[in-house]
């Protein structure tokens, strides 16, 4: 399987760990992003929407990582869907775990901390409100499980991950959030790929400090 990926996006990084976990072996692309290269036209023709990441799985193309994350558990990880159980109501929360994800957390870094990286400009107080709400939310999602969506590690996690280290690169104050801050030392020590993952916030901290 091909996949068009930058080391810095989050949910790129995303889908890297859950093929790890699976054991899937992904032949990977690298999409120069800062460059525009998803504006050419081969991969327009590709993905439309020209976004990354983009799986390309013997002709069939995806993308959209938390669509990705699934069809990967779903069709590679059948002998053990501890990721993506078939129970329906532990799938819906992990769902809905997953569209808290996208829709609050991600949407938080992409306003608050997103131009950060990009033009040095400081956060409005209004943007670092939603992270500081998200990030609320994440920690009460916590109070009872030792993961987000039960008690085990699915990839509504591994998503959740993704995106929470990469808060790191502004150096958020995680710890201020103490169920948020346990999960974070759990899911690092059990998720197959966070050494990968962490390379590719290094690599974001180091541009945002070099550019």
């Amino acid at each position: 399987m091909d996949l068009y990926y930058h080391q810095g996006s989050a949910p790129c990084r995303s889908v890297i760990m859950i093929a790890k976990a699976l054991g899937v072996d992904l032949n990977l692309k690298f999409c120069n992003i800062l460059a525009g290269e998803q504006l050419k036209p081969e991969f327009v023709k590709l993905n439309p929407q020209h976004t990354i990441p983009t799986l390309v799985d013997n002709g069939f193309v995806l993308w959209e990582s938390r669509a990705i994350l699934i069809y990967l558990v779903e069709k590679y990880g059948k002998e053990d869907d501890s990721l993506y159980p078939a129970d329906p109501q532990q799938r819906a929360l992990i769902n809905q775990r997953l569209y808290f994800d996208m829709a609050v957390l991600f949407q938080s870094f992409y306003q608050a901390i997103f131009p950060q990286i990009v033009t040095k400009k400081p956060p409005t107080p209004e943007s670092m409100e939603k992270v500081d709400k998200a990030f609320g939310l994440l920690n009460t999602f916590l109070e009872e499980d030792e993961f987000v969506a039960g008690p085990s590690l699915t990839v509504a996690d591994i998503s959740i991950l993704a995106i929470v280290s990469t808060f790191e690169v502004v150096d958020y104050d995680i710890s201020q959030y103490p169920n948020v801050a346990k999960w974070y030392a759990k899911v690092k020590e059990v998720t197959p790929g966070w050494a990968e993952n962490w390379e590719g916030v290094q690599w974001l901290k180091n541009y945002m400090q070099s550019s």
